[in-house]
């Protein structure tokens, strides 16, 4: 029992670490990767139902819906200092700093596609949703490919 206690501290530390800096870089770094994990929570719900051979259409809508409602918030996920070249553990490349008119044109795209795939899924026809979920998809490789860290 006494090891465990002693442990303890070692591995809260340890855990500490492998986050960001207590700043507000690196707590807008964390913060984007936590709404980046529950869009992409709502993309493979809604990939999976749509693959599942009977869609939940109330799941296609629940997912759009967040989808949607993130998306608005995107372009504040990337505050001035939360950065790579801040030295903050990021996988969103400098690019999305340097070039910024770049990442604005990607981020409007989703931001314009998940508008639609909300639609489609309000709308319920799950052949149009699939097609939605198809360019919605697109976009986020295509913002992925220049302006994210390769997996």
């Amino acid at each position: 029992m006494r090891k465990i206690f002693a442990f303890a501290p070692l591995l809260t530390l340890a855990l500490t670490a492998c986050g960001n800096p207590d700043t507000p870089g690196g707590k807008a770094a964390d913060a984007r990767h936590e709404s980046f994990e529950e869009m992409g929570d709502a993309m493979k719900a809604a990939g999976d139902s749509l693959g599942s051979g009977k869609p939940d259409i109330a799941v296609l809508r629940a997912s759009a819906d967040t989808i949607k409602a993130l998306a608005g918030t995107l372009p504040s996920w990337f505050p001035a200092g939360s950065g790579p070249q801040d030295g903050l553990k990021t996988d969103a490349l400098a690019a999305i700093w340097t070039k910024p008119a770049e990442f604005k044109t990607a981020v409007d795209a989703f931001t314009a596609e998940a508008g639609k795939f909300q639609a489609l899924a309000q709308a319920g026809d799950i052949t149009a949703i699939g097609a939605g979920m198809k360019a919605l998809g697109g976009t986020c490789k295509a913002c992925h490919d220049k302006f994210k860290e390769e997996d």
